[in-house]
């Protein structure tokens, strides 16, 4: 059986949609959770998921509801890694390319060329 590709965890569709520009790694599957969770929904997407069967990330905002949210996800997924933006940036879509590149590089997945100047 083929491993389950590894879950990078992030909140909103344009932390998605920027860490998918910057990303080159087939074996990481981003999943938008549009926010904070109630516990029910969390529930479920653990589930559907399979996350207690993969390498999961978790990288949220460094705001209230992206700590918040940081939280319940290392509650429920204690096996979870986790991934810092700098306060100063407050936001993951808010953070320059190559802090995010050297960022997902450090937990170990593949950015796009152009991303690695410098490393």
């Amino acid at each position: 059986m083929d491993e389950l590709p590894r879950v990078l965890i992030v909140e909103g569709k344009q932390d998605r949609k920027k860490i998918q520009k910057i990303l080159d790694d087939e074996d990481v599957f981003i999943l938008c959770t549009f926010g904070t969770l109630g516990i029910d929904a969390l529930e479920e997407l653990v589930d559907d998921y399979q996350l207690f069967e993969r390498d999961v990330y978790i990288f949220t905002d460094t705001d209230e509801p992206g700590k918040k949210l940081r939280k319940m996800l290392n509650q429920e997924l204690s096996h979870a890694e986790n991934i810092y933006i700098d306060k100063k940036y407050r936001e993951v879509e808010d953070a320059p390319e190559n802090v995010l590149a050297s960022l997902l590089l450090s937990a170990n997945m593949k950015v796009k060329t152009e991303y690695l100047k410098g490393f």
